[in-house]
């Protein structure tokens, strides 16, 4: 996740209150007499969050539209000029600059200028938020993945949830998919090499020899698995995942590497089950922000286990959520448990039987999955608000 996002830690309190609501975030979820907001005040507060909502789709068309796009190109423009550079209507695009502007995402020169006169720019600062995928603070996956993704499937989950049912990964299309890669783009290519460097030293080590291999099991569109393949030259990496558009996304990925990398060497993707898959004695095995989503978590764990080589590791990276609940979350709880609500758990009960398990899978949870499996934990603490890691180890028999 980007570091773009705010983090207060559990039990902190912001500086200011939010705004219009009177009460701050560690006030939440107390006793009626202490933290309880007026009616209006609470209005208040979900106007911002409805505020919110809708500038993230403007900004979802600006994306989609390659308006952004547009206006890093010609540099200060008038709404004619961007029309021009991105095929649309000047009516529609000056609408748009002018909320965009108003929003704070754009800056404008002389406001008091005639409507078709005002040139409006896109700073440098946001236009690497919003356009460079390289950069460490590229937040655009935010922007597509809630509004293309999940939002374009709302209906859809009213009648699962009313139907309690769940609503399975394929309906919720390109957006989600790729919102979700996008997201967790970052952390592989900048924060994964040194986290398995600094914390599985021994793992590290015995991937840099000839003969090493990975397995990277619900490796989505296979950026985790390529990272894995860059970060260690020697081993041969299989990226496993149910879902065919995300295996065809993985080998379209695969395909646009650089030549000289020579990936496809020593990388290759399958679609398909890890339980189906032949144990192939693997030096690590991978899963990446995908447990909690999986109806039987408990048997992809002890498949996993299987794929292990003698003194192998099973590495997951899942949410870094607190060990209990608590109402006063951080914010970044708060946002795995809109993405819980919205997306994870209806996924995960999309088969049955169901774990039932939902983003917020705290480590309780996974020490509990691990040992039905047959494997111990151990949780490292990365120190990144989004992420931990957990390195399970196969129980001595």
């Amino acid at each position: 996740m980007s570091p773009a996002f705010r983090h207060t830690p559990p039990g902190a309190r912001s500086a200011a209150p939010r705004s219009g609501s009177g009460t701050l975030p560690g006030q939440r979820g107390g006793p009626a007499d202490e933290s309880s907001e007026s009616a209006q005040a609470f209005s208040v507060r979900l106007f911002g969050a409805g505020l919110a909502s809708a500038e993230l789709m403007t900004c979802f068309l600006g994306l989609e539209l390659g308006l952004y796009a547009a206006l890093r190109r010609t540099g200060p423009a008038t709404a004619a000029r961007v029309a021009e550079e991105s095929g649309l209507d000047p009516r529609m695009v000056r609408e748009w600059l002018e909320q965009q502007t108003c929003a704070g995402v754009l800056t404008v020169d002389a406001p008091g200028a005639a409507p078709e006169a005002r040139r409006f720019t896109l700073p440098p600062a946001h236009a690497e938020a919003l356009l460079d995928a390289e950069s460490p603070n590229w937040i655009a996956p935010l922007v597509v993945m809630p509004v293309g993704g999940m939002a374009a499937v709302l209906p859809q989950l009213v009648e699962a949830y009313r139907e309690r049912r769940g609503l399975p990964y394929a309906a919720y299309g390109d957006a989600l998919r790729g919102g979700q890669a996008g997201l967790n783009r970052g952390v592989f290519e900048h924060h994964l090499p040194g986290w398995i460097s600094r914390h599985l030293p021994d793992v590290d080590a015995r991937l840099r020899v000839p003969g090493s291999s990975i397995a990277d099991v619900a490796c989505g569109s296979g950026l985790s698995t390529l990272a894995l393949a860059r970060m260690f030259p020697d081993a041969l990496v299989h990226g496993i995942d149910l879902d065919e558009a995300s295996i065809r996304d993985a080998e379209a990925n695969l395909a646009a590497a650089g030549p000289g990398e020579r990936l496809s060497e020593r990388v290759r993707f399958s679609t398909g089950d890890a339980g189906g898959a032949e144990p192939a004695g693997h030096t690590l095995v991978c899963v990446f922000d995908a447990l909690h989503d999986m109806s039987a978590p408990v048997d992809v764990l002890r498949a996993c286990r299987r794929l292990l080589a003698p003194g192998g590791t099973v590495l997951l990276m899942e949410p870094s959520v607190g060990e209990r609940f608590t109402p006063a979350a951080p914010d970044s709880e708060r946002f795995h448990y809109a993405v819980s609500v919205l997306h994870c758990l209806p996924v995960g009960m999309s088969r049955t039987p169901s774990a039932a398990t939902g983003t917020v899978m705290r480590p309780d949870t996974v020490r509990a999955y691990a040992a039905e499996a047959g494997l111990e934990t151990r949780v490292i603490d990365v120190g990144h608000p989004f992420h931990r890691l957990y390195r399970l180890t196969p129980r001595p028999r």
